[in-house]
Parts: structure tokens; C-alpha cells; sequence
């Protein structure tokens, strides 16, 4: 998320310039030259604009400077009265004299579950405590140990395993948890989940789902089921992929992955890319409450939320499917998501109680 937050931090710095005073038409060119280059600069002086009107301009005028200091009177106006300008885009953006910023974040909030599911999820947290309970004396007398865990539509849940692995299920997913004294076995019904595996040379930590297996010893990856595909990300260690033997009793060559690597499994086959690190954590982000796009169709993002929300998007027709996205936006917040579609795009909302249906205008 640094990318993101590095963009926002921009973004809040042209708005206090902008602010501070005075704006000339060159300035102004300058910002629509930064707000084009990319979707997510766009998206992101989006948000903060709406964001500085609602909290009178407070926090971004205190950007950079130590908590609980108030920032001196007349601050930005000295530092536009010094003269300095924001740079050309091939700079990076960045905004030298100004305030140092790189040390402002935007504190995570954790995200709510959904009400409508909160008794479903009450529920099957009960069940799953009864389980791993019987489960963990199995575990201690003969080395077996069985467990369900499942979360809501809208809850993320983290959970520790009997061995001391540590699994997180995303919205509306569903594990089935056996391991014994030769393998840790998952079975991901539903939806996705990352790992952190205890380390366990004896023992490979192995997550099956849809025909395939994806093997480790100690690692951090995460495994997605779709309506056909199968997707794997690996931010740490190695993992193998393999498929289950077809008909014939002959399975396709394993393919090793290591960290940064993504993989995805259809129909025709496995498709394996190397990303750097950064990109493949940013498919992770909805542990923070967040969904990352990059320069996505509308189409897609809504697929997304629709993951994480009773409330669903819809779109009405094929011009705004296609309409090109980018940014850092909240799952638990479709409204605010919603809003700045409209704001900034060709978008116009229909609002009903179970649904938003998105038209292009």
C-alpha cells in the first residue's frame, strides 16, 4: 500500500498549496497534468477533496509534522511565499521545502461485519471453538486433529491453527482443517484465505482446492477459488503446485513458486507470472480492509465488492463496465466508493436498499 499512501500524500500537499495561495493558471495546469497521469491520482484528490471540505482542512495543514503538534500559523503560506513550485511529472511528484510527509499513514480501521450476518457468524464461531477443542486434545493424545472454520459474507477472521500456523479466511470462505502425523491437510471449500506456515520439515502444509495442491514447509502465500479458476500468491518462502491425476492417472508437471510469483489456474491450463513483491501483496490488502485496483475495467472492481457486500453493484450497461479504475478504496465503504465514481467519472447511481446500479451518462 506505500504506492497508494505516497499518491495520497501528494495529493493532500497540492491541495494545501492550492489552499495556501495564491493559484495561478500555470499552477492549476500543473495539478490536471499530475491528476492525469494516472487513475489513482485522480481517485486520490478525489477522496482527500471531499475529506478536506468535511474535516475544515485540519489534517492535511498538520501533514508531516510530529503527533500532537499544531502546526505554526501561516505555515504553507510561508512556504508558498519562499517560492516553491511542484516539479514536472518526471520528478516523481515529489514537492521539495514542503513538509516532510513521508512519515504520514492512514491509520487502518477494522473492517465491521456485516449485520446481516453477524448471527451466522456468531454461530459459527461456537461451533468452531467446540470443534477445535475436541479437535486439540486429539491433537495432544494421537497426533490428529480435525477442524471447520468459515466467515461470514463481510467478516475477515484470523485464525491459529493446531500447529501454530496462522490463517486468515476473507469474506465468505470455508476451510476443512485434518492434520496428522505425515501431513497437514486444508481443503478450501470457498473463497480465499492466506497462510503463514509453521515451519515443519516432516510434515509438508498442503491446501487443496478444485484438483489442485499447493504444497509448503514454512511460508506465506495466499489461495483464492472462483467459479473455475484457481489463483495462488506467494509473498514469502516457496511453494509447489500440483495437480491431482486426471482419468488417465497422469497429473500435469508440478510448478515451483517462489516469492513475488502468481499463479492462476483455469481451464486451459496454469499460468504462472512473476511480479515484484509489492504488486503481490497489494492482491492481499483486503486483510487490512482494503481492495487495491490498478487501471482495472468498472466490471471488475464491482466483482470485487460484490466479494465483500451483501449490497451488491450492478452495472446497467457496457459502457460503464468498462470505465478504467484505479486506487485504494475500502471494502466495507461502497457508498463513499460509489461517490467518488460519480464525482470523477462518466458514472451516474441508482440506489436501492439491496443494490446499486451503476449507468453510464
Amino acid at each position: 500500500m506505500a504506492d497508494s499512501r505516497r499518491i495520497e500524500h501528494v495529493a493532500a500537499a497540492w491541495l494545501a498549496r492550492r489552499d495556501a495561495g495564491p493559484w495561478t493558471d500555470q499552477d492549476q495546469q500543473a495539478l490536471d497534468a499530475w491528476r492525469d497521469q494516472d487513475t489513482a491520482h485522480r481517485v486520490a484528490l478525489l477522496r482527500l477533496e471531499s475529506a478536506w471540505h468535511q474535516a475544515g482542512r485540519l489534517q492535511a495543514l498538520a501533514a508531516g509534522l510530529p503527533e500532537g503538534q499544531v502546526p505554526p500559523r501561516h505555515q504553507w503560506s510561508d512556504w508558498v511565499a519562499s517560492g516553491a513550485r511542484e516539479p514536472a511529472a518526471s520528478n516523481g511528484g515529489a514537492i521539495p521545502h514542503a513538509p516532510d510527509l513521508s512519515a504520514v499513514a492512514f491509520a487502518p480501521r477494522r473492517a465491521a461485519t456485516r449485520s446481516t450476518g453477524w448471527r451466522r457468524g456468531l454461530a459459527a464461531t461456537v461451533v468452531v471453538a467446540l470443534t477445535a477443542g475436541l479437535g486439540w486434545g486429539g491433537w495432544q493424545l494421537g497426533g490428529r486433529h480435525q477442524a471447520s472454520h468459515a466467515s461470514a459474507l463481510g467478516e475477515v477472521r484470523e485464525l491459529v491453527l493446531a500447529d501454530g500456523s496462522h490463517a486468515t479466511l476473507s469474506s465468505d470462505s470455508r476451510l476443512e482443517v485434518r492434520f496428522d502425523r505425515g501431513e497437514r491437510h486444508v481443503a478450501l471449500l470457498r473463497g480465499e484465505a492466506f497462510f503463514d506456515v509453521a515451519p515443519d520439515k516432516g510434515r509438508p502444509f498442503v491446501v487443496e482446492a478444485d484438483g489442485h495442491r499447493v504444497v509448503a514447509v514454512g511460508t506465506h502465500y495466499a489461495v483464492r477459488r472462483d467459479a473455475g479458476t484457481l489463483r495462488v500468491v506467494v509473498t514469502e518462502g516457496r511453494v509447489r503446485l500440483e495437480a491431482n491425476p486426471g482419468r488417465d492417472g497422469r497429473a500435469a508437471p508440478a510448478a515451483l513458486l517462489p516469492a513475488g510469483s502468481l499463479a492462476t489456474v483455469g481451464p486451459t491450463g496454469v499460468l504462472v507470472r512473476s511480479v515484484p513483491l509489492a504488486q503481490a501483496q497489494r492482491y492481499l490488502e483486503w486483510r487490512d480492509g482494503f481492495l487495491a485496483f490498478d487501471d482495472v475495467p468498472l466490471a471488475q472492481a464491482a466483482d470485487e465488492f460484490n466479494r465483500f457486500n451483501v449490497r451488491r453493484l450492478v452495472l446497467a450497461d457496457p459502457e460503464v463496465a468498462g470505465v478504467r479504475i484505479g486506487g485504494n478504496f475500502r471494502w466495507s465503504n461502497l457508498d463513499g466508493f460509489v461517490g467518488l465514481l460519480e464525482q470523477g467519472f462518466p458514472v451516474r447511481a441508482e440506489r436501492h436498499p439491496d443494490r446499486i446500479v451503476l449507468h453510464s451518462r
